[in-house]
């Protein structure tokens, strides 16, 4: 079967080789990821079969129903025999650290974004991974989603003419607000550029290519925050990073977006994503969604109108790349939410800070290809 006419294939019981998964980390995000394991899992041709986490009641509570599946130790996931990839849920700090060891125990890695804190960091991992003959993938999956997809079809295929610019737009006014233990989001590897970043500039890369160079300001609006919910609510902690990121990327097919990262916002109307180009724009949704409306603005037309979702993986969730990188695997081809795509766009975040600090144009070395085009009416990432 070609790698078309497997993604066009219907959920139909579980792969013949299903990948093998152990997470390690079972924070917050996990559950996202669990739900992909049981509500697609078998279609998509993923496997859980082990939870790891330093705090092992965690790891017990995330196996809890789950037949089959074992709460125990990062290092037994790093060396099982029965784990063919590692699901690296922790947080972002220690996302290198993680993914290092299991590649050193044989291991395909998947992580959550970014990939890790620094470009350095992340170089390491792709080629301890080229050297071990084991793949990596990294989040974020959302652009294989409807969505995204759907945009990208229309610019593909002409639609708005020749693209010319973007924008991209994250405001809120701090996950401290919702968030118990939100320390980590104001650490070296967070911030909104860090955190929420990813989700618009794999899109932009996606839509439009490559980024060749940024420039950009930021700013940090204070020393300090307080916990607004749960047992810490009203506790102060310390701000080491950007709250505020405004960037200009110049793509190298040559469009320019223009992207702002903030969690110094209270409200906002601006929308999450457009591309413009000669001949219409297109209103891109939210990047941290799989879904959500498409619409069409055309020289001709003039007036925005809605489009209906096409492409990208319908059966979607948190675990949606994991899965394609597992498609890669058993059919030979490229996997979409790549590590080399990953490593691109934390290049693109580290030159826009260093852009904003030196005041200057910073050049972006990696260069990537755009990831395949997720075919027409795909169901899951499967054979």
């Amino acid at each position: 079967m070609n790698e078309h006419a497997s993604e066009h294939a219907s959920a139909r019981g579980e792969a013949s080789t299903p990948l093998r998964v152990g997470i390690v980390g079972a924070g917050a995000i996990s559950g996202q990821y669990l739900r992909y394991f049981d509500d697609h899992g078998a279609a998509a041709g993923v496997r859980l079969v082990a939870v790891a986490d330093l705090d092992a009641a965690r790891a017990e509570k995330a196996v809890a129903g789950r037949a089959g599946v074992r709460a125990t130790t990062p290092d037994e996931v790093y060396a099982a025999d029965d784990v063919d990839a590692v699901l690296n849920l922790t947080v972002p700090a220690a996302h290198a650290t993680v993914a290092l060891a299991a590649i050193a125990g044989g291991k395909h890695v998947y992580g959550e974004k970014p990939l890790a804190s620094t470009v350095e960091e992340g170089r390491r991992v792709l080629d301890a991974a080229r050297a071990a003959g084991v793949r990596v993938g990294a989040a974020p999956d959302t652009v294989l989603g409807r969505g995204v997809q759907t945009a990208r079809a229309l610019v593909d295929a002409g639609r708005i003419g020749q693209p010319v610019a973007a924008t991209a737009f994250f405001a809120c006014p701090g996950h401290e607000r919702w968030h118990p233990d939100p320390d980590f989001y104001y650490l070296p590897g967070g911030g909104p550029l860090f955190d929420m970043g990813p989700y618009y500039l794999t899109a932009l890369v996606h839509l439009l290519g490559p980024v060749e160079s940024v420039t950009g300001g930021a700013v940090r609006s204070g020393a300090e925050r307080a916990i607004g919910s749960g047992p810490r609510a009203g506790e102060r902690f310390p701000v080491e990073v950007a709250t505020h990121v405004t960037g200009v990327l110049r793509h190298r097919g040559g469009a320019l977006s223009t992207v702002v990262m903030s969690f110094d916002t209270v409200r906002h109307e601006l929308p999450r994503i457009e591309v413009h180009g000669t001949a219409g724009s297109v209103s891109v949704p939210d990047p941290n969604t799989f879904e959500g409306p498409v619409r069409l603005a055309t020289r001709a037309a003039g007036e925005w109108a809605d489009v209906p979702l096409s492409h990208g993986y319908a059966a979607a969730g948190r675990g949606l790349g994991l899965a394609d990188l597992g498609r890669a695997l058993r059919t030979g081809g490229g996997a979409r939410a790549d590590g080399e795509v990953a490593l691109h766009v934390l290049e693109v975040m580290e030159g826009l800070l260093r852009a904003a600090e030196e005041d200057r144009v910073v050049a972006v070395a990696s260069d990537v290809e755009r990831p395949a085009l997720v075919p027409e009416s795909a169901l899951v990432a499967a054979d």
